[in-house]
């Protein structure tokens, strides 16, 4: 199949199936007379592998690393756990961030609802974040 057909079957941009090729996570043959690329079934379900790690938050490299794993016959289910267990605090820790930068937005809104609009004057660029405590940059 070509490009786009695997592309549709996998609920995909063609884009997408041309990156994961760029970076290696997928090998298609070369068609000898026109030099399109060719995809197979197997293909296809490794692309459904890597779009399935994506959503869980593995990286491109990461994901490289886990088909070379499977590729080479080892178990990379080891490494999978290992990289989720490393991440996830990382991503709570990214979830506190928003959670409190949502916040400074909100409290930043609600100070700002009654304030006037200003043209820059010289001194001052911007009256409604100039106006923001510098307290409330580190909550």
């Amino acid at each position: 199949m070509k490009v786009s057909e695997i592309a549709r079957q996998a609920e995909v941009t063609s884009e997408t199936v041309r990156h994961y090729v760029r970076e290696g996570l997928l090998n298609p043959e070369r068609h000898p007379d026109n030099g399109y690329q060719l995809f197979t079934q197997s293909d296809l379900e490794r692309l459904r592998f890597v779009q399935r790690a994506r959503k869980l938050g593995f990286s491109i490299a990461e994901v490289r690393d886990i088909l070379s794993h499977a590729d080479h016959g080892d178990s990379p289910c080891p490494l999978v756990r290992d990289l989720l267990a490393h991440r996830l605090p990382q991503v709570r820790a990214q979830i506190d961030e928003l959670q409190a930068l949502a916040a400074r937005m909100e409290a930043a809104l609600e100070s700002w609802q009654d304030m006037p609009d200003a043209a820059p004057d010289g001194h001052s660029l911007c009256r409604l974040i100039e106006s923001f405590p510098n307290d409330q940059e580190t909550q």
